[in-house]
């Protein structure tokens, strides 16, 4: 991963407050975010001991429970 090339601003007393990023290094980290919580979605999923279901199931799961709720 390229160092990101980020500036600060600081507030009246000279601590940093905020960080400023160029839209293409804000939009990797969220990539990166969104895999890394794939990622332990998958390993807490593969740790539990909860059965398996077909992926259509859990699909059909989910939409019952958004019309019902």
């Amino acid at each position: 991963m390229p160092r990101l090339k980020e500036r600060f601003v600081v507030d009246t007393e000279g601590r940093r407050s905020h960080v400023l990023l160029k839209v293409q290094d804000y939009r990797r980290i969220l990539a990166d975010l969104e895999e890394l919580e794939s990622i332990r979605a998958y390993d807490a999923a593969k740790a539990s001991d909860d059965e398996a279901i077909p992926f259509e199931q859990a699909l059909a799961e989910i939409e019952q429970q958004r019309h019902s709720g």
